[in-house]
């Protein structure tokens, strides 16, 4: 098992459009992305957290790289950040 952790800092008034993104793409992250276990979205005062889980950490560096990841979710969650993200993998030991 492994994580892909994104970390992006976005204001409070546009979460829920960043919550938007989240939901449009779950399902198609799930069904369509090799080795996608679970997506989850983390909320704190600071940051939002998206976590993925992946079967291995080959397959979440791929995701990185997808056509769905790169034209999808970056382009729409690009309007609402104030800061790059920070990506991180982590593998279960």
């Amino acid at each position: 098992m492994a994580y892909l952790e994104i970390t992006l800092k976005i204001a409070n008034e546009n979460r829920p459009a960043t919550a938007g993104v989240y939901n449009e793409y779950k399902q198609p992250f799930l069904t369509q992305i090799t080795g996608a276990k679970s997506k989850e979205l983390l909320i704190r005062d600071e940051d939002v957290q998206v976590l993925h889980g992946f079967d291995t950490t080959a397959n979440a560096n791929a995701y990185l790289g997808s056509e769905m990841f790169n034209a999808d979710v970056v382009k729409g969650l690009a309007p609402y950040l104030t800061a790059d993200p920070e990506i991180r993998i982590y593998d279960v030991a």
